[in-house]
């Protein structure tokens, strides 16, 4: 059967969009192929109270080249995230206050975590970000898990990177591989990039919210004669010399010279695959296995006033125990709609699901009263979205890496088995886990079929 398309890619996230943009772009006809009734992936917009807020992927930082240039080449303005003012740090037994990077801790733990800090940096700039297991002593630090960076500190450098683990990744530090993480450190521009707000990954946000890159993409695909179908959970992926069909709920099967999968690695793994050289129903399971989603419920809750800022607080919270990690200000752009936002992640996220939604509600805003006061207890609108709950994302904000994964996985992740080419943002090798992943491994998709002559 001769081939009706060019590419067809599975997922309309950032990522998936993004590849059927840049291919689009360069003359090749393309169809995606969405399981979800809507485009944008880990990326979800909507209106609420008087303002648009984000329950998924929200930010992009200064050192994220490819989401500013995509942002401005797609006409979407940004603002800056509130950060003015003091920072807390909450434990069981106190609140204290901080403007630098890091909180007050004990003079023991402070020299520790800031060890620990400096051993993270050296370190990961000798991960090669292609090959992190030719690494020296790959196989030593894939043995250990980031746990081990601050075994033996006392308990508040440890609580307090187990919060930032927590926020970034969705899991525990014990179960990270130690070289993963150090990979992932240089892959994001380093551990204070990661958990930063002003010069880091978290500085700007959408006016339109972050799936408005996702939509305006959509319509650009669409303009340019591509075709996106959503509804449609791709079952099958068959290879052959010529090109693949690609088999999907509901819809006709359809052929193509290749394929580009730009699902989560969970779902990728729950499609069959047909032909080839190579086993790729078998790689992708195998990497499914090794690769967990991270754990992670997004709170977003509306005040009538932004009453933090008038005490001279900017919003950020470190939460030494949960249910809460991390707690952003996240007023709408215009700052008619005051907000906080707050992440639940790892050990946390599992136990907090398992309460009545009064009792989440409750333990959420008792934690937001300790930092900020009783006002903190009577919001305008309070909301959950937890993401292991979606049936077409499986968890966020990333897959990771447990002990011994890496050197075991990292390679299959993006390589082209055939004429299948692998996208999404657990593949970038800059920002994986961000929009700046999800940009990044689309445009290599993307270049990797252009690149190809049939």
């Amino acid at each position: 059967m001769d081939a009706e398309l060019d590419v067809v890619i599975v997922g309309a996230g950032l990522s998936g969009l993004v590849c059927a943009h840049r291919l689009a772009q360069a003359g090749r006809r393309v169809r995606v192929v969405e399981a979800r009734d809507r485009v944008g992936g880990r990326t979800l917009s909507a209106p609420l109270g008087r303002g648009r807020f984000d329950f998924g992927g929200q930010w992009i930082g200064p050192g994220q080249i490819r989401a500013v240039a995509l942002a401005r080449e797609l006409e979407l303005t940004t603002f800056p995230t509130f950060e003015k003012g003091r920072k807390l740090f909450v434990t069981r037994d106190a609140v204290t206050t901080y403007r630098l990077l890091v909180p007050r801790l004990s003079l023991v733990g402070l020299a520790g975590l800031a060890r620990a800090f400096v051993k993270i940096e050296i370190a990961s700039r000798r991960i090669p970000l292609s090959e992190p297991s030719r690494a020296r002593r790959a196989a030593a630090l894939d043995a250990q898990t980031a746990e081990d960076l601050v075994r033996g500190l006392p308990d508040d450098a440890r609580a307090l990177f187990a919060a930032a683990v927590r926020a970034v990744f969705g899991v525990e530090p014990r179960e990270l591989s130690l070289l993963y993480f150090l990979w992932y450190q240089r892959a994001g521009g380093g551990f204070a990039n990661l958990v930063g707000v002003a010069g880091g990954a978290q500085e700007r946000r959408f006016v339109l919210g972050a799936q408005s890159l996702s939509t305006s993409l959509a319509t650009r695909v669409e303009s340019a004669g591509g075709s996106i179908v959503l509804g449609a959970p791709v079952t099958r992926i068959a290879q052959d010399d010529r090109g693949v069909t690609v088999d999907a709920r509901g819809v006709e099967a359809v052929r193509a010279r290749h394929a580009v999968v730009a699902a989560p690695l969970a779902l990728s793994a729950r499609v069959a695959y047909e032909g080839g050289a190579l086993d790729v129903g078998a790689l992708r399971a195998k990497l499914a296995a090794r690769m967990p989603m991270g754990r992670m419920i997004k709170i977003v809750v509306l005040y009538d006033a932004p009453f933090w800022r008038t005490r001279g607080f900017s919003g950020e919270v470190v939460y030494a125990e949960g249910p809460l990690s991390v707690v952003f200000d996240n007023g709408s752009h215009d700052g008619v709609q005051a907000a906080l936002v707050g992440f639940i992640g790892g050990d946390d996220a599992a136990s907090f699901r398992e309460k009545d939604a009064s009792a989440r509600r409750a333990s959420v805003l008792a934690a937001l009263v300790r930092a900020f006061g009783e006002r903190a207890r009577a919001p305008a609108e309070y909301v959950e979205h937890d993401w292991n709950a979606e049936e077409w994302s499986g968890g966020c904000p990333v897959a990771t890496m447990p002990s011994g994964a890496m050197a075991a996985c990292a390679q299959e992740l993006r390589a082209p088995t055939g004429r299948i080419h692998w996208a999404g943002t657990e593949t970038a090798l800059a920002s994986p886990g961000y929009l700046e992943g999800a940009i990044e491994a689309g445009e290599r998709a993307a270049k990797e079929i252009i690149a190809r002559s049939v």
